[in-house]
């Protein structure tokens, strides 16, 4: 286990614990979120080293590196990502000009599989052997493993994508400032992650899904994503909701912690919190940050 004695956003040396989580996913065991005392970042603290953490993703629950559709929550998965995909491109092509894209942890390449075929040239970086396999067989894309990204050349990418990915990268702020690098001046990094202050997250606390420890090593609010980012030279340009995301994620929550599907409470919490935003892109569940180097 790896044990941070400082916050990877303001560097900040005391910190708190403010819940203890179960990883309902794969192993049950629990791990414990601590907050900055600083800045009020909250990270997975102790969590397991890049080494150790592969096995915390060796699950067909783990829909990210799956296409199952097996189960009530894949199935709604994949009908919701199908849908997602296309405002995905149509967000990218509203920030950009067509050019040149990198997503970054790109699964089995269904994102960039599109925008591909919207016209983007398209590169992946994706870690999962079986994902990235599945990427370059299924799609016929270009995708690099983690490794990878070091022979990429800086300034040449017009937009950078993460989708629900940044919450899982060992070393954050190298990440960061990676896409400084890759990025065009004047490129674009569009990147999704769960809120912890949204409703729903409230409403569920420590059982709230989308805390998905150990995977998830980082848990943002909109003033941390954006101190993260400022710290690294890149202004916040918009933000955009998820507004699938708060419906997904109390499914799956609702499954964890009853050990069935339960929809009626999964779907009148998700109306809820989305409901609560009033509109606030960064109320929802899930949030799309976009930044400008």
């Amino acid at each position: 286990m790896q044990n941070l004695t400082t916050c990877p956003v303001c560097g900040g040396e005391s910190s708190k614990k403010v819940m203890d989580c179960i990883d309902y996913t794969v192993s049950r065991e629990t791990f414990s979120i601590v907050q900055c005392t600083k800045c009020g970042f909250k990270y997975t603290n102790p969590r397991p080293d890049d080494k150790e953490i592969g096995k915390y993703y060796e699950s067909e629950e783990y829909v990210s590196h799956s296409n199952s559709k097996k189960g009530l929550i894949n199935t709604v998965y994949h009908w919701v990502r199908n849908y997602s995909l296309r405002k995905k491109v149509e967000l990218i092509n509203n920030q950009a000009k067509k050019g040149n894209l990198l997503d970054i942890g790109c699964g089995t390449g269904e994102f960039l599989s599109t925008a591909v075929a919207n016209g983007w040239k398209g590169q992946g970086i994706e870690p999962n052997d079986k994902a990235r396999y599945q990427a370059i067989s299924n799609h016929k894309l270009n995708v690099l493993p983690e490794s990878g990204i070091a022979s990429l050349q800086n300034n040449n990418f017009d937009v950078i994508t993460m989708w629900h990915v940044l919450e899982h990268v060992h070393t954050l702020n190298e990440r960061v400032l990676e896409i400084y690098s890759l990025l065009k001046p004047g490129g674009k990094a569009i990147i999704a992650v769960p809120n912890c202050t949204s409703y729903d997250a409230s409403v569920y606390g420590k059982e709230w899904a989308a805390y998905d420890v150990p995977r998830h090593l980082y848990h943002f609010t909109p003033e941390t994503m954006k101190a993260l980012f400022r710290k690294h030279k890149m202004d916040f340009v918009q933000s955009y909701p998820m507004k699938f995301d708060s419906f997904y994620v109390s499914m799956l929550t609702e499954k964890n912690v009853h050990k069935q599907n339960r929809l009626l409470p999964a779907f009148l919490n998700g109306f809820k919190s989305n409901l609560k935003t009033k509109n606030d892109a960064e109320k929802y569940s899930s949030v799309i940050y976009v930044f400008v180097k």
